[in-house]
């Protein structure tokens, strides 16, 4: 997901999607312990994605960028 997606996102919309993900990645977790899958880039890229909607978050609460908290 694009950091501009994310930030068109309300503050509930990023804490789903955070939720989601994290949910996501736990999935993937079982899966590589089973030997299900074998993709690391997957685990990554969820990740990061994770950091990306922390980071944006985040800005969002401590003013950073002043359009995007008043989106709520």
């Amino acid at each position: 997901m694009k950091t501009s997606e994310i930030r068109n996102k309300s503050r509930q919309e990023i804490l789903d999607e955070i939720d989601a993900s994290r949910r996501e990645l736990l999935n993937i977790r079982f899966q590589w312990q089973a030997g299900e899958t074998r993709n690391p880039a997957q685990r990554k890229d969820i990740r990061r994605n994770i950091a990306r909607l922390e980071t944006i978050l985040r800005e969002m609460d401590s003013g950073v960028n002043k359009h995007l908290s008043a989106k709520e």
